[in-house]
């Protein structure tokens, strides 16, 4: 089975179970608010961090944020918060 096999039986359990597609996938969950905070989910861990970029281990992506200022706000096993300036975010594999 492919990964373009794997998205298609998630799209269509989460349609049949009336989910998000990111909770039944396991993605990870990205929520900006203004250019002053990052709100993430499912995240395995911080890889580099400073005042003007942020990795973000997220399994199978890379989320990378850049900005000035930045800051971990907070942390759990399972969510973080970045504040600061954040002027850029990239998503790698």
């Amino acid at each position: 089975m492919n990964r373009f096999e794997d998205r298609d039986i998630f799209a269509k359990t989460a349609e049949l179970l009336d989910l998000p597609m990111d909770v039944v996938a396991g993605l990870p969950n990205l929520e900006l608010l203004g250019n002053r905070q990052l709100f993430l989910s499912k995240h395995q861990g911080i890889l580099a961090y400073s005042d003007t970029q942020i990795d973000v281990n997220c399994g199978e992506l890379l989320v990378r944020v850049s900005g000035k200022g930045l800051q971990l706000l907070s942390m759990s096993a399972d969510e973080l918060r970045i504040g600061g300036v954040i002027e850029g975010i990239e998503l790698t594999r």
